[in-house]
């Protein structure tokens, strides 16, 4: 395996890791779906369009998954049971750690197959803007958390 691509598995699966435990500290489970003021977008939102967006991007489009993206259902969707997104975070935690592991070397430094952004960057570039936008929304969702399950 690449001496690039394994920290980079180490991260996804600490935060995915880190996701799923902040879906499962939500003390009641109506909770996750709560919004209020300025926050538009509940925490179970936020935890399925995680889910969506690593299956789509990374599952799909470099490992070929085969998963289709439905990214409306991500911020539409509300009441979905804990457990169901919890199934969904440990797909996603499998599925991104089998494609990264599976990846070559080459891959890395090669365009990314879909250009996301009106411009083109490497795969590796991608992967790294991928692990800021998981960042970024984890940490919403643990504010929302801290500001919703009192």
């Amino acid at each position: 395996m690449s001496a690039i691509i394994e920290p980079l598995i180490e991260l996804y699966q600490r935060e995915l890791d880190t996701l799923l435990k902040e879906v499962k500290s939500y003390k009641k489970e109506e909770n996750l779906w709560l919004t209020g003021g300025d926050i538009a977008n509940s925490g179970g939102n936020l935890a399925l369009h995680l889910c969506g967006n690593l299956r789509h991007f990374i599952g799909a489009i470099l490992g070929g998954s085969g998963y289709i993206r439905q990214r409306d259902d991500e911020f539409n969707l509300k009441d979905v049971k804990r457990s169901e997104i919890i199934d969904q975070i440990k797909q996603t935690r499998k599925i991104v750690t089998e494609t990264l592991e599976n990846i070559q070397e080459t891959q890395l430094s090669e365009v990314y197959p879909v250009n996301v952004f009106n411009k083109e960057m490497s795969t590796l570039s991608f992967i790294y803007h991928l692990y800021g936008h998981l960042n970024y929304h984890l940490g919403q969702l643990n504010y929302h958390r801290r500001l919703f399950d009192k």
